[in-house]
């Protein structure tokens, strides 16, 4: 691929809050995002598995993915969210903190994660996006849960 032609790539993400730093996941990933309601726990799950919620008649996971990355459980507010994402072939629910928007930018602007970025492991990631003055984590939605966390989902037929 030239130059050229990698430069004109251009990637879409929604970039969210969590934990005061910012993160983007992949437009194409998501398929809502929806205020916080009442989440069900589901008994014997992992620490950041909430539970689940009924969205329009179909029984979806939620993960609070500051309890996922380690970096303990955000103050729950107007502004928190969850976006529904495909995940390996699942649909689940992450919990952020807030949505901020929808963006566009070339795809040469993405460097490569260092092994560690601000205590989150760089499994979960897919680079940071260098904009001007702005830093954007950008994760890979198909690494949040490791294989044997989306086998357990599917035993239990939740996603």
């Amino acid at each position: 691929m030239s130059v050229s032609t990698q430069s004109m790539q251009e990637e879409q993400v929604v970039v969210f809050q969590l934990m005061e730093q910012v993160y983007g996941i992949d437009i194409n990933a998501v398929y809502e995002i929806i205020r916080m309601e009442t989440i069900t726990k589901i008994p014997r799950t992992p620490g950041f598995m909430e539970g689940v919620i009924n969205l329009r008649g179909r029984i979806i996971p939620v993960i609070d993915l500051g309890l996922r990355f380690g970096l303990g459980q955000g103050e729950r507010t107007t502004a928190s969210r969850i976006i529904i994402v495909e995940v390996s072939g699942q649909t689940i629910g992450m919990i952020v903190d807030a949505v901020q928007e929808v963006l566009r930018f070339p795809s040469g602007s993405i460097e490569p994660a260092p092994p560690v970025v601000n205590g989150v492991d760089s499994a979960y990631l897919r680079g940071i996006a260098v904009l001007e003055e702005r830093l954007i984590i950008l994760l890979d939605q198909n690494k949040i849960l490791q294989e044997k966390e989306k086998e357990e989902l599917l035993q239990a037929n939740i996603g």
